[in-house]
């Protein structure tokens, strides 16, 4: 099971791990490069891609690694996952769950999530039963590019569709997705 980033993760591993029986992917990232065009306004791409290559050159002199906020309240300041459902997530919702959290990410991890592209890998998971959760109005692992994944799966495969976007999977339909994938998981891995 994994959610959001590591969403994409089990879809890799389940691909390439035969260790793993059955794999629920929920509200995923399928496309860093997609996620990166729609999260990041066209005329700052090349700003970001300059930081990228400003980070690896410091990097590289074993200088300190360049940071971004994780979120920021409002957009065109830069930062890793600049929408307002995340904001609010971070700074109220998830402070309260970890007070330690800080508001900062490496260049180098926003750089590799450009590249990550778990929907290349989702093919490879069958036969192996795959289950995606997928949130209705999601904009930070949009909801078109899972359900694109989806598509792109074989069978077994199954879809469940959560009303909201991609924090009501932790809130408001905590119960509901967590029964569902409870489900899902005894129905495949349950004693036999």
């Amino acid at each position: 099971m994994g959610t959001s980033y590591s969403g994409g993760h089990v879809i890799v591993v389940g691909s390439l791990d035969s260790r793993v029986k059955a794999i629920v992917a929920q509200v995923p990232l399928v496309s860093g490069s997609e996620n990166l065009r729609r999260l990041v306004r066209s005329d700052m791409i090349l700003q970001l891609r300059a930081m990228f290559a400003e980070d690896y050159e410091r990097r590289m002199k074993g200088e300190k690694p360049l940071t971004i906020p994780v979120v920021c309240k409002s957009p065109p300041e830069m930062c890793a996952l600049p929408t307002a459902d995340a904001y609010e997530w971070f700074t109220e919702t998830g402070k309260k769950r970890a007070p330690n959290w800080k508001n900062d990410v490496t260049l180098r991890s926003v750089e590799y999530l450009s590249m990550y592209e778990p929907i290349n890998f989702i093919r490879g998971v069958s036969p192996k039963p795959i289950m995606l959760i997928v949130a209705q109005n999601d904009v930070l692992t949009p909801t078109d590019l899972a359900l694109e994944a989806y598509e792109r799966a074989l069978p077994p495969k199954e879809l469940e569709i959560l009303p909201g976007g991609h924090f009501d999977a932790y809130v408001k339909e905590f119960e509901r997705s967590s029964k569902i994938a409870r489900d899902f998981f005894l129905q495949h891995l349950g004693k036999k």
